[in-house]
C-alpha cells in the first residue's frame, strides 16, 4: 500500500509546466490543491463493448451513454450485475457523448454533430434536440444550470430549458490555464482535454482524456482544487487486456453514502470508490 502512495506521490510531484507563454497573473493567491487517490470499496461488472462516454445514476438506476459511429445508444444498467435493462439506439451518422438528467429529461451530448439528443426518463422516448457549435464531450446538471465539456480547458453553462450559452469558465490549477499543464513533463498528456462530467455541490469533476486523472473543479471560479488518481483500480492483466482507447471515462456521484462510480471505456468493471488524501493513506498502517 506505501508503494501505491509512493507512486502517486511521485506523479504528482512530476506536474510540469509546459513550455508555453508567460502565466497570466491572478489578483489573489489560488487555493492549495489536494492530492486524492480513488480508493475502491467494490466492484461491478461492466459491458466490455460499451464505450463509456457518459454515466449518472439516479434513485438507484444507472443510466450511460455510449459512443462510436454506428454503435452509439443510451442504456439503463443494472448497476450490480451490469445486465442492460433498457436501450435505445443512436442513428449510425452520431456518435453519443456525455449525458445529463435534468428533471425528468435525459440530456445525451453527440461528438462532432452539434446536437443533443432528449430523452423521457422513463420510456427513452425521444422528446427533441437542442443545436449547439462546437464539439461535445462531457455533460453535468447541478440542478440550476447544465456544465459542458469540448475536449479544451473551457466549461460552457447552458441554459437547461434552451440550451443556450449563458456563462464560460477556464480551468486553471493553482493560477495557470490547464492548456499549459502537462504530466511527467510529457506534452502529449496535458490537462485541458476535459470530457465526462459530473456536478456535485459546488464543485465538477472531470475526466482528463488519455489519463488516469480527474480534476475537481470549483464550478465558480474554474479553480482546479483536488488532482485525483484512478490509475490502479484494473489490475495489471485487466490493463494488458483492453482495447485500443479504452481509457478512463466515467463519474457517477451516489448521495446516498458520497462514494462515486468509475469505469472507462470497454471495460470489465465498474468501481465504487471514495476519494481519498494520500497524506491519510501514508499514514494508515
Amino acid at each position: 500500500m506505501r508503494l501505491f502512495y509512493g507512486l502517486f506521490a511521485a506523479l504528482a510531484a512530476a506536474l510540469s509546466l509546459l513550455p508555453a507563454a508567460a502565466q497570466t497573473p491572478t489578483p489573489t493567491p489560488p487555493p492549495a490543491v489536494e492530492i486524492l487517490i480513488a480508493e475502491p470499496l467494490a466492484d461491478y461488472p461492466h459491458d466490455t463493448a460499451s464505450f463509456t462516454q457518459g454515466l449518472l445514476l439516479h434513485e438507484g438506476s444507472l443510466y450511460e451513454s455510449a459512443g462510436q459511429y454506428g454503435q452509439s445508444d443510451l442504456r439503463r444498467v443494472e448497476l450490480e450485475t451490469g445486465a442492460v435493462v433498457q436501450q435505445v439506439g443512436v442513428p449510425e451518422a452520431y456518435f453519443a457523448e456525455g449525458l445529463a438528467l435534468v428533471d425528468d429529461r435525459l440530456i445525451q451530448l453527440t461528438w462532432r454533430e452539434g446536437t443533443a439528443f432528449v430523452y423521457d426518463r422513463q420510456t427513452f422516448e425521444r422528446l427533441g434536440e437542442f443545436r449547439y457549435e462546437g464539439e461535445g464531450w462531457g455533460l453535468c446538471y447541478d440542478g440550476q444550470q447544465l456544465y459542458m465539456s469540448d475536449g479544451t480547458e473551457r466549461l460552457t453553462v447552458r441554459d437547461p430549458r434552451t440550451f443556450e450559452v449563458v456563462d464560460e469558465v477556464q480551468v486553471r490549477l493553482e493560477g495557470t490555464p490547464v492548456s499549459r499543464l502537462s504530466l511527467q513533463g510529457r506534452p502529449d498528456l496535458t490537462l485541458d482535454r476535459l470530457n465526462e462530467l459530473e456536478c456535485v455541490d459546488d464543485v465538477i469533476y472531470a475526466n482528463v482524456w488519455y489519463t488516469d486523472f480527474i480534476l475537481r473543479i470549483d464550478k465558480k471560479t474554474g479553480a482546479v482544487t483536488a488532482l485525483i488518481y484512478a490509475g490502479m483500480l484494473l489490475t495489471t492483466e485487466e490493463q494488458a487486456a483492453l482495447a485500443s482507447g479504452a481509457v478512463l471515462n466515467g463519474i457517477a456521484y451516489d448521495p446516498k453514502d458520497e462514494t462515486f462510480l468509475l469505469t472507462g471505456k470497454y471495460w470489465p468493471k465498474l468501481f465504487q470508490v471514495q476519494f481519498v488524501s494520500v497524506k491519510r493513506g501514508q499514514n494508515d498502517g
